[in-house]
């Protein structure tokens, strides 16, 4: 799957949790998020990534039986309600809540500790054959922000997504079913996610699709001088132009209408560049 993508796609975030750092608590009712779902989709949302824990610097682990609870029924009422065709991700670091989303209609799996956490994952995965999206992070949400550090960022988080694909591929499963993401802002300083940020033709470079995922970061309100995260539209908007200059091919964002703009302006300037060049 991850091997066919043409044009940019926009992965919408749903977190069904009371807790996440810019949403918490506002689509835990489902009413609530399957209203988000349809907002996301009359938006352009090309994946719908749906997760029962907070990821968050400084979060407690949520143990697969609640964060089951939370996102199979979302899951099913989109199958049920919805559109039946929409690609939906599970967010999740646990074989046993990627499976029960997987039964429930559930497409891809989306996993923040790389596989690291349950290697368990990999082989669900790889039997499954469903695509997995790898991501770069420096220890848990709950310690991850306590003085990270890199000598090299890129290279280090490089180094480490090369791990977890291998372990993936070790697993059973395809080299076109992975997908990789640098992690902004898990484990990392403002300068770490600037520099990666920088160098995303550095993770492009491994042919392997790149999801970038900075909606709403706290090192982006630094910048800004903003507190609030729903204030950072525009600012998110921005990486995710020039992901797609990068050739990042996926991002994920809370704000749908704003990305799915930048993303198919960049995408119809990037194209305009590579015919000019011919």
């Amino acid at each position: 799957m991850f091997r066919n993508i043409n044009n940019p796609l926009i992965m919408g975030i749903l977190n069904v949790t009371p807790d996440s750092f810019s949403d918490g608590g506002k689509y835990s009712a489902l009413d609530a998020a399957i209203q988000q779902v349809e907002l996301m989709l009359s938006e352009g949302v090309d994946i719908i990534d749906i997760g029962g824990e907070s990821t968050r610097p400084g979060s407690d682990s949520v143990a697969a039986s609640e964060q089951i609870e939370r996102v199979v029924p979302v899951i099913e009422a989109i199958r049920q309600q919805l559109e039946s065709n929409i690609l939906i991700s599970i967010d999740t670091t646990l074989s046993a809540v990627a499976k029960a989303a997987l039964d429930a209609g559930a497409n891809i799996i989306n996993d923040v500790s790389g596989g690291r956490a349950d290697p368990a994952i990999l082989t669900l995965a790889a039997e499954t054959g469903v695509p997995i999206i790898l991501m770069h992070s420096q220890g848990t949400p709950k310690t991850m922000q306590d003085n990270p550090h890199y000598d090299n960022v890129v290279r280090n988080v490089l180094d480490t997504l090369n791990q977890s694909i291998n372990a993936a591929l070790k697993a059973g499963v395809k080299k076109e079913a992975i997908a990789i993401d640098p992690g902004i802002g898990f484990g990392k300083r403002k300068q770490d996610n600037l520099d990666l940020l920088a160098h995303l033709d550095a993770l492009v470079a491994t042919g392997f699709t790149v999801l970038l995922g900075t909606s709403r970061k706290r090192f982006m309100g630094t910048i800004c001088d903003v507190s609030d995260p729903s204030d950072l539209v525009t600012a998110t908007a921005v990486t995710t132009a020039l992901g797609v200059m990068a050739g990042v091919q996926m991002f994920r964002v809370h704000d749908v209408k704003e990305n799915r703009q930048a993303a198919d302006v960049a995408w119809a300037i990037k194209q305009s560049r590579s015919q000019l060049s011919t």
